[in-house]
C-alpha cells in the first residue's frame, strides 16, 4: 500500500454489477434502504478477529516488540493482519487506504519489522471498524462476485476473499500464542471460544 489515493472504485461484472453500490454504504442497509441481516462468513471473520484480540490482552508494549530467532513479533502480526484487511477491504475495491506504508513495514514478504505495539493496534482498529459498513452489506450475489483490480478480476472471489482472511487470523492466533508461552505467559486463553453464542453456524440466506 503506497500512501497515494487509489482510483476510482472499478468492479467486476461477475454475478451481477452489485458490488458497486458498496463503496459508500451505511451499515446493513440496500439499495431500497431496508435492514438486512449481515452474512454468516461476516459473522465469522468479526468472530476470528474478537478471538484474536482476546488471545493477546494483556501483552505489553515491550513484550509485543520481542523476537525468539525467526518468529514473528506480535506487533508485526497485530500490523501484518491489520494490512489484509486494508489492502482487501479498502485498496483492492480502489477506495483510499486509511494507515500510510502500513504494507511495506509490515506486508506479506517485507523484512521482518517490530514495530510499537500499541500503534498497530491503533490502525488495527481503525481499520476493521471502517470497514465493518462494507462488509454488513454483502450478499450472496456479492460474495460469488470479483472485485476489479488493475483492470481484471481478483483472482479470488469476494466470498474466498472473506474466507483467506478469516483462516489467516486463525493461523496468526495459533502462532500468537507459541509466541507468549516463549514469553513465559501462563494461564493463557482457550481456543476456540464461545463460538455457539457469539457467531453460531446460521443458514445463508
Amino acid at each position: 500500500g503506497s500512501g497515494m489515493a487509489c482510483a476510482p472504485p472499478r468492479f467486476a461484472v461477475s454475478q451481477r454489477q452489485g458490488l458497486k453500490r458498496l463503496v459508500n454504504v451505511e451499515p446493513n442497509e440496500d439499495r431500497e434502504g431496508e435492514r438486512i441481516m449481515t452474512h454468516p462468513l461476516v459473522e465469522q471473520l468479526r468472530f476470528a478477529r474478537s478471538e484474536f484480540f482476546r488471545s493477546l490482552d494483556g501483552v505489553t508494549n515491550e513484550e509485543g516488540i520481542q523476537r525468539f530467532g525467526s518468529i514473528n513479533s506480535i506487533s508485526w502480526i497485530v500490523g501484518h493482519l491489520a494490512d489484509q484487511e486494508q489492502r482487501y477491504w479498502f485498496e483492492r475495491r480502489g477506495v483510499p487506504i486509511l494507515v500510510e506504508d502500513l504494507n511495506d513495514r509490515v506486508g506479506f514478504g517485507k523484512p521482518a519489522t517490530t514495530p510499537p505495539l500499541d500503534e498497530m493496534w491503533t490502525a488495527w482498529r481503525t481499520i476493521v471498524t471502517a470497514s465493518d459498513p462494507f462488509l454488513d452489506a454483502l450478499t450472496v450475489d456479492d460474495l460469488e462476485g470479483y472485485l476489479e483490480v488493475t483492470g481484471r478480476p481478483f483472482h479470488d472471489s469476494v466470498g474466498s476473499m472473506l474466507l483467506r482472511i478469516i483462516d489467516h487470523y486463525w493461523f496468526h492466533n495459533g502462532e500468537a500464542q507459541a509466541i507468549r508461552q516463549l514469553l513465559g505467559h501462563t494461564d493463557l486463553p482457550q481456543f476456540v471460544g464461545n463460538i455457539g453464542q457469539q457467531a453460531p453456524y446460521r443458514r445463508e440466506e
